[in-house]
Formats: structure tokens, C-alpha cells, sequence
């Protein structure tokens, strides 16, 4: 009767490992049809954009859903090691909880800071609620 229980008893826990939330959710430009997005109390959402900040263009968060989620820190921009060229393109990350339930929208503009009246050359806008 023992010998059985082991297999039962370890196939629930597996079972159970398997049905846990990730802890954390990453999220691109590109896909922005993931929107809007479900995260749990806890989760981290890494969000990553591609960014060349040579040419004087930038990410700027206009709304980082604040109610619903919290920065874990500043932009963190990386260049490819492999490029090997000057100004190449790299990448824009930015990383943040989810710290209590509710709806808000983590919104993004592509741009020159300094040109005021420009229409931004690209958008990230993506509804986020909180369980």
C-alpha cells in the first residue's frame, strides 16, 4: 500500500510545481497583440524595445501604470556585442511588479526629446490589469 502512495504523492507535487505562476511575464515591441495583459500580485513584467539612441531617438514612459505596477529601476539599455558597428541599434529594458489589483496602461513613445510638436515614430501602449 506504501509502495503506491510514493508515485501518487510525487506525481501531485509535480502537478502542482507545474500549475505555479511565473514569476515573471516578458514582453516586446513586437508583441504588442499580447495586450492587454493579465498579471498576477508579484509577477515582474520585463519589457524590451529595440532602441538606437545614436540617432538622438529614445523610449519615454508617459504612463508606466503606476497604480497597478511598480519600477524596479531605471532603463537599462544593452548593445549587442556582435554588432561591432558604431551607432548600431540595441535594446531598451525596462523591468516592473506587479503590486496590487486593478487596471492601468503602460504607455510609451518613441522620439526625440527635443523636437516638441513632432508626432513620436513609434508608440507602445498596452492595457494592464492586476488579479
Amino acid at each position: 500500500m506504501t509502495a503506491l502512495r510514493l508515485p501518487l504523492l510525487l506525481s501531485l507535487a509535480l502537478l502542482s510545481a507545474c500549475a505555479q505562476k511565473p514569476t515573471s511575464v516578458a514582453l516586446q515591441q513586437n508583441q504588442q497583440s499580447k495586450c492587454p495583459m493579465t498579471l498576477h500580485r508579484g509577477q515582474q513584467l520585463i519589457l524590451t524595445m529595440p532602441s538606437n539612441p545614436t540617432t538622438g531617438f529614445r523610449w519615454l514612459v508617459r504612463d508606466a501604470a503606476a497604480n497597478v505596477l511598480q519600477s524596479l529601476g531605471p532603463e537599462v539599455y544593452s548593445n549587442p556585442e556582435d554588432a561591432g558597428l558604431v551607432g548600431s541599434a540595441g535594446r531598451s529594458t525596462w523591468r516592473f511588479q506587479a503590486k496590487q489589483a486593478g487596471e492601468g496602461r503602460l504607455l510609451l513613445t518613441y522620439e526625440r526629446p527635443w523636437e516638441v510638436g513632432v508626432v513620436p515614430a513609434r508608440r507602445f501602449d498596452c492595457g494592464i490589469r492586476v488579479e
